[in-house]
């Protein structure tokens, strides 16, 4: 139908599909969700306005799209252990900033993790809304082990004396200690907010400490490793915070929810309640820590020596004397789909950086194992050793092809 009416936007989409069929999925944030997913975000929901929350809606005929959202709302809840959630919001980026609204006043001090050591646009940036809003300071990782320094954190919140500290990350491949940042929080006075994007997945899986018993408020997406809908969410078992996040989401930050949208972050909570869910985390941890094995293995430089997540980050301008820019793009070149990233005390600028950042959520859910993360990691190894040999990078594109061809893609590959 649609071939028949946009025969533009109809090619575009081939495209799409075909590059998605044919390349390495390694972008840590990138997963492929489910049919179930797929058919829910493109139905007839998407019709639905409904200002408002379950009961409380500003438009008449929301009795079925209440039902849909209180699916979501029980759901998540069961997936976390939270007492209180919101489903509604379109982004991470605008949980967060619902988040802050709903805890802080313009101006406020806050703590939050370095952009260019692993932190995310919204913990402080100064171009992000987040930096301009409020008085953000930064905190670093240790510049020998590339971590966290708890001890180094505690002192330096203790000089700050912020409002709030945020921890999470976009770009760090280590277990977070949610119990000693709510430790650090509370021996300043502040509150803890947690971004738990990147790590959603296997939090619900129970391979990462939950936030929910540390943090006054936690946010997330729902896509990434959690394997649903681009859109965001938070949660919360502090009662006073509840009642002011509702308001600040609707009609605070945003008009009408996306009820085709929450529909599939429902189908995806209810995906990740089940065993196959747990399953398949446990593949995509493995998975990481075996390329991140792999990689080293082939002499090249993983910052904070593995990972512990879904992520690995590779600084490949000081093994390979070039730019993650330049990896980015190799490596596409021979269908390996990555990002260039900055790693802690990055001399390059970001459009540069002077690492890429890999992950194993999209290889995982295509069904990638042990025998081909070894393969992966030689194919990496292979491109980045031979940036200017055209041969080579085509000759790896076909085996990526070859590679893929075993694991088709949901009903996308299979028409």
């Amino acid at each position: 139908m649609l071939k028949e009416f946009d025969i533009e936007l109809y090619e575009a989409i081939e495209k799409e599909k075909n590059r998605q069929v044919t390349h390495l999925e390694l972008i840590a944030s990138e997963n492929y969700v489910s049919d179930h997913v797929l058919t829910v975000t493109g139905s007839i929901l998407t019709n639905k306005y409904a200002e408002g929350y379950p009961g409380r809606r500003y438009y008449g005929g929301c009795e079925n799209v209440d039902e849909i959202e209180d699916l979501a709302r029980a759901r998540l809840k069961k997936l976390y252990g939270a007492s209180y959630v919101n489903v509604q919001p379109h982004s991470g980026s605008q949980a967060n900033m619902a988040a802050y609204r709903a805890l802080l006043k313009n101006g406020d001090k806050v703590m939050g993790l370095a952009l260019d050591h692993g932190g995310h646009l919204t913990h402080g940036h100064s171009l992000s809304f987040s930096g301009i809003d409020y008085d953000f300071h930064s905190y670093y990782v240790d510049k020998e082990t590339e971590m966290i320094n708890y001890d180094e954190l505690e002192e330096l919140a203790k000089k700050i004396k912020p409002k709030l500290i945020v921890t999470g990350a976009s770009a760090y491949p280590r277990s977070i200690d949610f119990k000693r940042f709510n430790q650090i929080a509370r021996s300043v006075g502040a509150y803890l907010m947690v971004d738990m994007a990147h790590i959603a997945g296997v939090v619900a899986a129970g391979l990462h400490q939950n936030p929910i018993p540390y943090a006054d408020i936690v946010t997330s997406t729902t896509h990434k490793t959690l394997r649903g809908p681009r859109g965001g969410i938070i949660l919360t078992n502090n009662e006073d915070i509840a009642k002011t996040i509702d308001r600040v989401v609707f009609p605070g930050i945003q008009g009408g929810p996306l009820m085709h949208i929450i529909a599939g972050k429902a189908v995806a909570f209810k995906e990740a309640l089940e065993e196959d869910f747990i399953t398949y985390q446990k593949q995509v941890v493995t998975n990481a820590k075996l390329l991140a094995d792999e990689l080293q293995k082939r002499g090249f430089y993983v910052v904070t020596g593995g990972t512990d997540t879904h992520m690995v980050l590779l600084n490949v301008k000081k093994t390979h004397g070039f730019t993650g820019k330049v990896a980015e793009v190799v490596l596409g070149e021979a269908n390996i789909t990555c990002n260039k990233n900055t790693v802690p005390y990055d001399t390059e600028k970001p459009l540069l950086a002077s690492g890429i950042r890999l992950g194993t959520p999209a290889i995982t859910t295509r069904g990638f194992k042990e025998k081909e993360i070894i393969e992966v990691a030689e194919l990496i190894a292979r491109v980045l050793n031979n940036i200017n040999n055209k041969e080579v990078i085509l000759e790896v594109k076909e085996r990526v092809e070859a590679l893929t061809k075993p694991f088709p893609l949901f009903q996308l590959q299979k028409d």
